[in-house]
């Protein structure tokens, strides 16, 4: 399904689109050199100013709310423009680096751990992160391959931190 890798089929004209705007992380994804990453950086950005002084409940809350809504969004830019998994689509990184970041503190060295974590999952995509992005399509598969992806960082992340406290 994924066609991470290759050349976008959308381009900056198409921002005025508000389905378009958001799946491209505000047009995050448009970078030219790895818009997966600079998506995730979005999503480490927001998760630092809105939601890291958030108790672990309403992290976790808002994150899963945005998932589901991300799926609606990025379903209808995919649709509108007869897309799989565009490299600029980029919510589901946003989105996913904010599970990545569940139970980190607010500290540079644990999001930086927590965010080089997902983006090797989301990169290197081990299963269960794989089978979710071959099987199944649309924006429900864009979107929960990342969310895979940065539970399983927030594995690492979380047996790391109590390993090491």
């Amino acid at each position: 399904m994924s066609q991470r890798g290759s050349q976008s089929a959308l381009s900056w004209r198409q921002l005025g689109d508000p389905w378009t705007l958001l799946s491209t992380g505000l047009g995050c994804g448009l970078a030219p050199i790895a818009p997966g990453t600079v998506g995730s950086l979005l999503g480490a950005a927001i998760w630092w100013f809105v939601f890291a002084d958030l108790d672990y409940y309403l992290r976790a809350s808002a994150a899963f709310a945005t998932f589901f809504a991300g799926v609606l969004i990025v379903e209808a830019a995919v649709q509108r423009h007869g897309l799989a998994d565009d490299p600029a689509i980029v919510l589901d990184e946003v989105v996913g680096v904010w599970f990545a970041l569940l139970f980190a503190p607010k500290s540079l060295p644990w999001v930086a751990g927590a965010f080089v974590l997902f983006r090797i999952a989301d990169v290197v995509k081990p299963w269960p992160v794989s089978r979710i992005d071959t099987r199944v399509a649309g924006g429900l598969g864009i979107m929960a391959d990342d969310l895979v992806a940065g539970l399983m960082a927030a594995a690492v992340a979380f047996a790391v931190w109590f390993g090491v406290a």
